[in-house]
């Protein structure tokens, strides 16, 4: 059971990750990104908004994950 409780913490941290990211992905400009960041150009203007979705909905779906398993455990009769 230890190990659940593991992977349910990892899962909050990068839901909670993932939406920062999401957040500076429609805040800051491209060029405003940082250098790991996917979508960062020098000299751009652009917001990558698409990337901020994708970002935001895999920190949901990790939410979930961790929401799951975190309910009531199935007795065996």
């Amino acid at each position: 059971m230890p190990y659940r409780k593991q992977l349910v913490a990892l899962a909050v941290v990068l839901g909670i990750a993932l939406v920062a990211i999401a957040v500076v992905y429609w805040v800051e400009p491209a060029r405003s990104l940082p250098s790991f960041f996917p979508g960062h150009e020098a000299g751009s203007s652009h917001h990558h908004v698409k990337h901020g979705i994708a970002a935001v909905l895999v920190g949901l779906a990790c939410f979930a994950f961790a929401w799951f398993n975190t309910g009531p455990k199935k007795r065996s009769a």
